[in-house]
């Protein structure tokens, strides 16, 4: 409650927190960073809308929460790199997004079939 005048009240009505999950739910963003010779698989934590995929945006603002400063290089392998020089690691690739209902996982073994089938180089005229 908050008064302006002496004797005036208002009330202020907050948001409820089960209006906010109806629109929102968690996103758990699972990467790898490349250390030199060295992977390591860390998790991050999104909020986004129901039924969506976190954006590219959001993604790059939760790696600079973790202070991993980065641009999206490969958006169909979900690769971001460093954008400044010098910096201890090669690159962040995300590797699964999981929202409690349909997943984002990469499948490395259809990539490496269909990778196999595709020419390597464009035939000759």
């Amino acid at each position: 409650m908050m008064a302006s005048r002496p004797g005036e009240v208002y009330e202020i009505t907050p948001i409820p927190l089960e209006k906010e999950r109806d629109h929102h739910m968690e996103c758990i963003v699972h990467f790898e960073v490349k250390h030199g010779q060295e992977m390591k698989r860390l998790r991050g934590l999104l909020f986004i809308e129901k039924g969506k995929k976190p954006s590219t945006e959001q993604l790059v603002e939760m790696f600079k929460d973790m202070n991993y400063h980065v641009a999206l290089t490969a958006s169909d392998k979900l690769l971001f790199t460093p954008v400044k020089a010098g910096e201890n690691y090669e690159y962040i690739r995300v590797i699964e997004l999981d929202t409690g209902e349909a997943k984002y996982t990469e499948d490395r073994d259809l990539k490496n079939v269909i990778t196999s089938l595709m020419p390597q180089r464009p035939p000759g005229l």
